[in-house]
């Protein structure tokens, strides 16, 4: 069954102090500027086979305009390729590492054995390679990631350039059809001359991004400064946005619209949101449905709108002001038949909660979790094979902590004691200052050690890392 998406816009309080910029018909281009980052080539000739080669190795690129910054790259590329898959297929990744130090690729949020998640468990050497198999399950289709997760070494090659998209696609997607932009949202600082800037250790900016995680002056869209998306009138498209910042917290909004909220994580929802604007936290991904509503010809950005994540002692002076992302262009062409969309995108069943054994307490402190930091030789929790568990994640300090658990998906059941409003699979849940967010997991397979850690990058290095055995 469908449903048509002619909808008025609902006026956002919320954003009528924002500016809509309004220029003439003909002052934009007629196409984007906004580039896809280059999907990795399949070498592979067997069916349902996807076989890709990568290597991370340091690079001189242009990332400012007119300047040259040594980087580290994947295939050369901030971000790196995309890697593209469907369900059922079975991934071949042959990884080299060209770097001056070791590193890895976790393939954040795929269902994969452990040896296969590129914790800090499986480093790669200087000079080194691993080839990364896995198949990919039924049911998984969505928006996933990779970036390197060495032991205390995240940030830095994060920061230096090593990220990149993974799309997973479904053979019965209801949406595929819609014209789809990958938004991949990063930020950095750099010094006059082009260089990536890190604080010196001695300093209070040092001690500020260890609190905060570091966060960048320079917000970039696929490695982009302010592009641009054309939409036609009546048009819709659907947009795949990754946070591969390394501790910023995005709330995006389109001024004068609505945003249609169909996915997170690790694929659709079951129906539509409807939201004004959107918090993703820092490693979240989000599907966004975004209409051709505009007067034709007008513009209007994509903003990054105040977020308040952070301890007052470290509270950025500017971190009230709002921020363009991107241009969004109403072109005067107009879509020939208005778009319909199904009211049910797919089911997501619900793990019982009744079935769950254990009930798990996790505290988030200042840099620790349950009271220690990460030790590579300990073992902080255990599990089965098959257990269903509830995890209660509690934030006891001032300052936002995104949660990931590795290697399995996870439905939200409650956030202080409200219950969540619809279901959706998840890998990383934001846990705002002193609040608490409850989770159901089942462990269908896999056993092996499993990491668990705030996506904070400065945190996760810094100890705020735990190990989940599975047996």
């Amino acid at each position: 069954m469908a449903a048509s998406l002619a909808m008025p816009i609902v006026p956002v309080a919320a954003l009528r102090a924002q500016p809509v910029v309004v220029q003439q018909v003909g002052s934009k281009p007629a196409a984007d500027t906004l580039r896809n980052p280059p999907v990795l080539r399949n070498i592979s000739s067997r069916p349902h086979t996807v076989e890709v080669n990568i290597v991370a190795a340091p690079a001189r690129i242009s990332v400012l305009p007119g300047r040259l910054t040594d980087v580290y790259a994947y295939n050369g590329s901030i971000p790196g390729p995309t890697l593209e898959a469907r369900e059922g297929d079975r991934v071949i990744i042959h990884f080299r590492n060209e770097l001056p130090e070791a590193t890895t690729v976790h393939w954040h949020g795929v269902h994969l054995p452990a040896n296969m998640d590129g914790s800090p468990f499986d480093p790669v050497p200087p000079g080194g390679h691993y080839d990364y198999i896995f198949n990919i399950p039924r049911g998984t289709a969505g928006t996933y990631w990779y970036h390197p997760h060495p032991d205390g070494r995240s940030e830095y090659q994060a920061a230096m350039g090593l990220f990149g998209a993974f799309i997973v696609r479904a053979a019965n997607d209801p949406i595929a059809t819609l014209p789809e932009k990958l938004l991949v949202l990063s930020d950095n600082r750099f010094r006059p001359d082009g260089s990536i800037e890190f604080a010196d250790s001695n300093s209070t900016q040092s001690n500020i991004d260890m609190e905060n995680g570091r966060e960048g002056n320079v917000l970039f869209v696929n490695g982009q400064v302010m592009p641009s998306i054309v939409i036609r009138k009546g048009e819709v498209q659907r947009w795949r946005v990754v946070n591969a910042s390394a501790a910023r917290v995005y709330r995006l909004a389109i001024p004068g619209q609505v945003l249609l909220h169909v996915g997170s994580d690790d694929g659709l929802f079951e129906h539509a949101v409807e939201k004004n604007d959107i918090v993703v936290a820092n490693s979240e991904r989000v599907e966004l449905l975004v209409r051709g509503t505009g007067k034709p010809g007008s513009d209007v950005e994509l903003m990054d709108l105040p977020y308040d994540r952070y301890m007052p002692q470290t509270r950025p002076a500017d971190w009230n002001t709002s921020r363009a992302l991107l241009d969004l262009h109403y072109s005067d062409r107009v879509m020939p038949a208005p778009v319909t969309l199904p009211t049910t995108f797919r089911v997501v069943p619900a793990l019982d909660t009744a079935t769950a054994t254990v009930t798990r307490t996790v505290v988030l402190s200042q840099g620790m979790i349950n009271g220690h930091t990460m030790d590579m030789s300990r073992v902080d929790m255990q599990a089965s094979v098959g257990a269903t568990e509830i995890w209660d994640v509690e934030n006891v300090v001032g300052m936002d902590h995104p949660f990931h658990l590795h290697g399995f998906q996870f439905q939200v059941i409650d956030r202080n004691g409200v219950p969540e409003p619809f279901r959706s699979w998840k890998d990383v849940v934001n846990i705002p200052k002193h609040e608490a967010v409850r989770f159901i997991v089942r462990y269908a397979d896999f056993p092996g050690k499993w990491m668990f850690h705030c996506h904070i990058l400065a945190h996760e290095d810094h100890g705020m890392m735990a190990v989940l055995q599975v047996r």
